[in-house]
């Protein structure tokens, strides 16, 4: 599996607390609260400090995408050097309408302006080509999920690509179960652990397509088992849960395919679409 390196140690952090465990969230506190500190300091004396073993914090650093304590404390420094604006205020009772609207739309933009920077650019292409080398694409989605993947369908289908999505996981995991080795999944999960999408994959595989994942979170049930993952980064407040502004983020990241797709085949492209044109023209008065 192909996976993207995570850049932004504090917002993966803050995206995923909600599903950190106790002690993991004893650590995700400690670095939050000791940023300066953590970037002069040994995995041994952060482990002293917390009353805890040195593999905890190891596997908490995996678990945010990198490959070690070291990799970890470098991307924090980094993040120190260069600070990240934080965009992301809380919304209070108090707000006005305009400023609570000003606030849905930096955090929009801050999970967009994440998510883009935790892009890897080997995972994009390596996406590319699963779809250009595929005859078809399944987009598979369940709940706030599935309004991406009937977007992706809505997008590809001016393609000419052949492209399917349907809003019912029974229906959707019996589509699984017809794809082909020359066909591409998209599967689309904020968590990464829905079981109907995790069901959905096993019959994907059985059928060896390639899968790809759009997710929150770089490590979870799902990264483990597809072929490769992009990812989407977005934090939350107490009036709205991350998975809403990552689907900002994951509307984006399905159009950067769609363009991307549309760009490698542009005569085909512009057919499919010059004909969806004349065909809608029909419903026009």
């Amino acid at each position: 599996m192909i996976e993207a390196p995570t850049k932004h140690v504090i917002s993966r952090i803050r995206s995923s607390y909600s599903q950190f465990s106790e002690k993991e969230k004893l650590i995700a506190d400690y670095i939050l609260e000791n940023t300066e500190e953590i970037v002069h300091s040994t995995i041994n004396q952060v482990a002293d400090n917390l009353m805890v073993a040195d593999a905890t914090v190891f596997r908490f650093c995996k678990r945010l995408g990198f490959k070690g304590y070291q990799a970890m404390k470098i991307a924090l420094a980094s993040e120190i050097v260069n600070p990240i604006q934080d965009i992301h205020e809380k919304i209070s009772e108090e707000d006005t309408d305009f400023e609570i609207t000003e606030k849905v739309f930096q955090a929009n933009i801050r999970a967009l302006e994440t998510s883009r920077d935790v892009q890897n650019p080997l995972s994009l292409k390596k996406a590319m080509e699963y779809l250009i080398e595929a005859d078809r694409v399944f987009f598979f989605g369940s709940g706030g999920s599935n309004i991406l993947a009937m977007d992706a369908q809505h997008k590809f289908m001016r393609t000419g690509m052949e492209a399917y999505a349907y809003p019912d996981t029974h229906v959707q995991l019996m589509s699984a179960s017809q794809m082909r080795e020359t066909d591409v999944a998209v599967v689309i999960s904020h968590t990464g652990s829905n079981q109907d999408i995790l069901d959905i994959v096993d019959v994907a595989k059985e059928n060896k397509v390639k899968i790809i994942a759009i997710t929150n979170f770089a490590k979870s049930p799902l990264t483990k088992v597809v072929d490769l993952s992009l990812y989407t980064v977005a934090e939350e407040t107490e009036f709205r849960s991350e998975a809403l502004a990552s689907r900002i983020a994951g509307l984006s990241l399905i159009d950067s395919l769609f363009v991307n797709y549309s760009v490698k085949n542009k005569e085909q492209a512009q057919t499919a679409t010059q004909r969806m044109r004349d065909a809608i023209s029909r419903k026009r008065v």
